[in-house]
């Protein structure tokens, strides 16, 4: 209504202020009369004709604006109406709160305290560039109210659920970080102390090292034995530290199976010092980097198994993070980022982009980037990640492609091994 008030404003105007027109007052009285001026009559019809044309563009711009308004009307009154509807399905309490009071109607007050803010103390505001901190908690939690509320289920300053499983689901549903949480983890029973450095590197921990629960095996003994039966683990081999593990890396053969030794002297002897191993299984990797004094943390899931007590009990650092998460390092930091299987072709493309310019980022320049017996099949190799792998901008230092040999000459299914390096400049 503004819009045709401020139009119809600007018509008058111009119809009264046209040169063909001509208001003079009457010398007879107060009142005025429009005065045609006399002359060419064909300039007159001119003038005329292009004033009504003027005016047939104004009808179809106002007949236009009516529509406009019209549509706007409707938007208005459909948006009112679903307003309406759940302002009546709150309480009085919940009216005219803010959407986090709104949410918290379900919410326990352990979950509220978690993802709610802090007030920063006084004098802290100008350094932090805010005056209250969010405690950081993976914005998919808010999707999963219930799971999140039965994760946040716990007497205050007791023992913890052992609900290990449950909290990777909720990592795996994008619910990564996890809150925190103010109990205690259930302590191992007849705990003993751990094998010392470095004979921890290449022993298995005791079985009283670690909570069982949530494990179908019961020992180490029974982890490492697994091997023989039947069925898909994670790593079906990898708690055997007197098999394969002890061989790992050691040996370079000149195509899929690089060695450590030979990866280090691509840089500049001591220039290798700190890095990160993606999915690291039990710690081999960062072992034999430790032998080496490279110190490498390792990320691992617990799927089939207890790995990151496991890497823990030899003596290395492991972190409980998903391959979805942003890698908690700053840029421009690490000498070395290795994966072994993890990443491959059962990450979808885009999340799998996003993983290799977050490992980009972390890498200092001149850093290497390992991929190591990287699985797809053989048409995915060409056509989907060299070409990811030129994108993200990695120098090739070292390429090895070869057929799977169980399986792959029937199934054209593919391993690969790159030694990539990010550029200086």
């Amino acid at each position: 209504m503004f819009v045709l008030v401020i139009l119809t404003n600007l018509l008058t105007m111009y119809i009264f202020t046209s040169p063909s027109f001509n208001w003079k007052p009457s010398p007879l009285g107060s009142k005025n009369h429009l005065s045609l001026p006399l002359g060419d009559p064909t300039t007159l019809l001119d003038e005329l004709s292009a004033t009504k044309e003027q005016l047939a563009v104004s009808h179809s711009l106002i007949a236009e604006f009516h529509k406009k308004l019209n549509s706007a009307n409707l938007l208005v009154e459909a948006l009112l109406t679903e307003l309406r509807s759940r302002h009546e399905g709150l309480t009085e309490k919940e009216k005219g709160s803010d959407p986090m009071k709104l949410w918290s109607v379900a919410m326990s007050d352990e979950v509220m305290l978690v993802v709610g803010p802090h007030k920063l103390p006084l004098g802290y505001s100008p350094r932090m560039g805010s005056d209250e901190v969010y405690p950081p908690v993976g914005g998919a939690c808010l999707r999963y109210q219930e799971e999140l509320a039965q994760y946040m289920t716990y007497e205050v300053g007791r023992e913890c659920p052992v609900d290990d499983v449950f909290a990777q689901r909720l990592m795996l549903k994008g619910c990564e970080p996890l809150p925190r949480r103010r109990c205690h983890p259930k302590s191992p029973a007849n705990y003993v102390e751990p094998t010392p450095f470095p004979k921890s590197l290449w022993t298995t921990p005791p079985d009283t090292s670690i909570i069982w629960d949530p494990y179908t095996c019961k020992s180490y003994k029974c982890l490492i034995e697994r091997r023989k039966a039947p069925g898909y683990f994670d790593c079906k081999d990898c708690f055997d530290l007197e098999g394969r593990e002890k061989s790992r890396w050691l040996l370079d053969n000149g195509g899929l199976d690089y060695g450590i030794d030979e990866v280090l002297k691509t840089r500049p002897q001591g220039t290798i010092r700190i890095g990160f191993d993606i999915g690291g299984g039990s710690g081999t990797f960062a072992a034999r980097m430790k032998e080496r004094n490279v110190t490498i943390i390792t990320s691992s899931m617990n799927l089939d198994g207890p790995f990151n007590s496991f890497i823990a009990s030899r003596g290395l650092i492991s972190i409980h993070v998903s391959v979805s998460q942003r890698l908690p390092f700053f840029d421009n930091t690490l000498d070395i980022v290795h994966s072994m299987h993890v990443l491959s072709n059962w990450i979808p493309d885009a999340m799998l982009e996003f993983t290799l310019y977050d490992i980009y980022r972390v890498l200092r320049p001149g850093g290497l980037f390992w991929l190591d017996r990287f699985f797809c099949l053989g048409s995915q190799l060409n056509q989907t990640y060299i070409p990811m792998l030129d994108r993200v901008g990695f120098r090739n230092l070292r390429w090895n492609a070869g057929m799977k040999l169980d399986r792959g000459i029937d199934k054209n299914e593919w391993y690969f091994s790159a030694l990539l390096e990010k550029p200086m400049a």
